[in-house]
């Protein structure tokens, strides 16, 4: 009931380009948002999404997040997790233009589960280097098979718990980071804070699923009210944060 009546609200309040008048989001929505080019990568995110979605196979999953609303047992088929909780293709479209469009060096995900996301933005910008965190073993062994069968130099993959190795990992920065797992408000906001001091003007943080529940609902909030973050883009499916300090802060609610 929380989605369907967020995504009415969302629809209500939500705009085009033409209700838009900062000059970056502007352009993000225009040259990003609506691109319709058919780039010949789509193709490959087609392939990969589909090989996923024939495969039978089942694996014993360990869930570190905040469960399945889908599943009730731990053995789940790979085609099933692909249709169920795998990122869309349309998202994973969004996602590939999103990387191309800010060419992002570095990027992390938390949450690669089989993949879909993590190779859409490693063919968005094949010279970045990315880092994705998988708390379940048997899901990333999958996503794995599938970086090495499609020859994804550029992904490295990290299988534990987030806390732990977002603790680990001493990056000092990162361009883009994918909140992709985890869907709880305490974890999210949790991971927030934790990554927050990577952050820097031009980073962009992309939280997946901000009306999955009332506690994501409002994790999404809390975060838009925090005082680094200025801009944000609230595309139903994702929330997109920025930290651009030239920018008065402001909020927008755009339709994909």
């Amino acid at each position: 009931m929380h989605k369907i009546l967020s995504y009415i609200k969302f629809l209500l309040k939500s705009k085009n380009q033409h209700g838009v008048h900062s000059p970056f989001v502007y352009d993000l929505v225009t040259q990003c948002f609506y691109d319709r080019t058919n780039y010949s990568e789509y193709k490959a995110l087609v392939a990969y999404r589909s090989e996923l979605l024939l495969n039978p196979e089942k694996i014993t999953i360990t869930d570190f997040g905040s469960g399945s609303k889908v599943f009730k047992s731990d053995e789940r088929a790979i085609n099933a997790i692909a249709k169920t909780s795998g990122t869309s293709l349309k998202n994973a479209k969004l996602l590939f233009r999103l990387v191309r469009y800010f060419e992002s060096p570095s990027i992390l995900e938390l949450g690669t589960n089989l993949g879909i996301a993590t190779q859409a933005m490693a063919l968005a910008n094949p010279k970045a280097k990315i880092t994705t965190i998988e708390g379940c073993p048997a899901i990333l062994e999958v996503a794995n098979r599938q970086f090495t069968k499609k020859k994804l130099s550029n992904i490295t993959t990290v299988q534990g718990d987030f806390k732990a190795k977002i603790r680990e990992h001493r990056q000092k920065n990162w361009d883009l980071i994918f909140f992709d797992g985890h869907h709880s408000k305490e974890a999210t906001l949790r991971y927030f804070e934790m990554l927050l001091p990577t952050a820097h003007n031009d980073s962009v943080f992309i939280f997946d699923d901000i009306y999955w529940s009332k506690g994501m609902t409002e994790a999404w909030e809390s975060i838009k009210k925090h005082p680094q973050v200025t801009v944000t883009v609230d595309t139903y499916n994702w929330g997109i944060v920025f930290f651009r300090k030239e920018q008065a802060k402001e909020h927008f609610k755009i339709r994909v």
